[in-house]
């Protein structure tokens, strides 16, 4: 492994990053954490006078408290007001939907009710079993999950059941297809959600197959948005879908922060980048480490010589079949290996609980992937470690950008860092934050 040199393989186009949606990270200190997580103890989920079944469910999976956008969202979201939500990554915006469209929903109506789209397969597979969770003690609720790589012919199947799912978890492409071939019967939908929503309509193709599925159902209906990057130009365009939505910006984007999240850069030269990043994996205390890369290409190259020298590596990338791809998800989720290398397709809502440290092996090309990335790390304020490898001037830019944009300071690594500001006692948010994505009970 040492001072080999990956191929330089170009970028493939699998979810390019549209610069210019505000988000930014930065380690808060100990007293803007305190400040910040001061009001979220003042109010439990009793008090938005939740179903039985779903308290019960937030019970048994140890949650007490919400956290802030929960706090501020769903106690209208579940009275039907359309949300636009910007919050910063780990913070659970996506148990806000899936609490409020459960506690709407009725499920003696045989029909579609709720339609929850987001931009990839393994976040809409993430989000389907948080529902799962949630409606643990709902048992006449009904939930799918579309996505394309898989039979169209067992969705068209399903859709025209005798039991249609009153929950559909999709990506827009396969949902859309769906509905054009008559199979999606969309005349009851009470609740259109975009997870990611920027990721969507910013792309012309995945827009043009929302706002057809959009045209399809009633137009009395409750839409929510969410996002960790919301730019100006795209909250215009979220609100042309709703009716005088609740606007909720948790963090603006200079203050946008990721709590407890320590970051660092290293300069060094492409043909040492190997021989570094063994180091660290020999040095650092991880629990779970997730490596980051530009393209396919690296991916598999610097997963096979991480494997060739003993370490428990797996990859996932956007040229498995979509069936490897959830498979080696569920197995680097259940803990069954320690390290990931990914492309930017992992950088979104995909939430492995136990990963405390991020290494960027090649720079991200903007600001809102750099979040993103490293939001998989330092999750709902735990702590974390992000690092990234700068290898050219074109890195250094990017680095100074995400710096003087979003106030951050990613500082050059220390010669020694000391573990225990990136790793985090056991169970110290479990017990308190409600956090989409907890491993416990997910594949049961």
């Amino acid at each position: 492994m040492a001072d080999h040199e990956l191929a330089d393989y170009e970028d493939e186009p699998e979810y390019p990053t549209v610069a210019g949606a505000g988000a930014g990270a930065v380690a808060g200190t100990e007293e803007g954490d305190k400040k910040n997580y001061a009001g979220i103890h003042s109010s439990g989920f009793r008090d938005f006078l939740l179903k039985q079944e779903l308290l019960r469910a937030i019970s048994d999976l140890g949650f007490e408290h919400p956290s802030e956008v929960q706090q501020e969202c769903i106690p209208q979201a579940i009275l039907g007001m359309d949300v636009l939500c910007q919050a910063k990554s780990g913070h659970g915006k996506t148990a806000v939907f899936v609490l409020a469209t459960l506690q709407q929903l009725d499920t003696s109506e045989n029909k579609v009710s709720v339609i929850v789209l987001c931009h990839t397969r393994e976040l809409a597979f993430q989000i389907k079993n948080e529902y799962s969770r949630f409606a643990r003690y709902m048992p006449d609720v009904r939930t799918a999950v579309f996505y394309g790589g898989t039979p169209v012919q067992k969705d068209q199947e399903l859709l025209k059941s005798a039991e249609v799912p009153h929950i559909i978890v999709a990506t827009p492409g396969r949902l859309n297809a769906l509905a054009r071939d008559k199979s999606l019967n969309a005349s009851g939908v009470k609740h259109f959600v975009l997870d990611e929503c920027d990721k969507m309509l910013e792309q012309l193709d995945m827009r043009r197959d929302v706002q057809e599925i959009f045209r399809i159902t009633p137009h009395s209906k409750q839409v929510m948005m969410f996002s960790a990057t919301l730019s100006k130009e795209i909250r215009v365009t979220c609100k042309k879908f709703m009716n005088n939505p609740l606007e909720i910006f948790i963090d603006d984007e200079s203050k946008l922060t990721l709590h407890g999240l320590q970051q660092h850069f290293l300069r060094l030269e492409e043909t040492q980048k190997n021989r570094k990043l063994n180091d660290l994996l020999d040095t650092l205390d991880f629990n779970q480490v997730v490596i980051f890369v530009k393209s396919v290409g690296r991916a598999v190259e610097l997963d096979k010589l991480l494997r060739e020298c003993g370490f428990p590596c797996i990859t996932v990338h956007s040229g498995l079949s979509q069936e490897e791809r959830i498979s080696r998800y569920k197995e680097f989720k259940n803990f069954e290996k320690r390290i990931l290398v990914a492309t930017d397709i992992f950088g979104r809502g995909i939430d492995v609980e136990r990963v405390n440290i991020v290494i960027n092996y090649d720079t991200p090309a903007d600001a809102d992937s750099y979040l993103h990335r490293v939001g998989r790390a330092g999750r709902f304020g735990t702590k974390g470690l992000a690092l990234t490898f700068v290898s050219s001037q074109a890195d250094l830019d990017v680095l100074e950008k995400i710096q003087s944009r979003f106030e951050v300071a990613i500082t050059e690594m220390p010669a020694e860092l000391d573990k225990t500001t990136y790793t985090r006692e056991a169970g110290w948010s479990d017990a308190i934050l409600l956090q989409v994505g907890d491993v416990s009970g997910v594949y049961q």
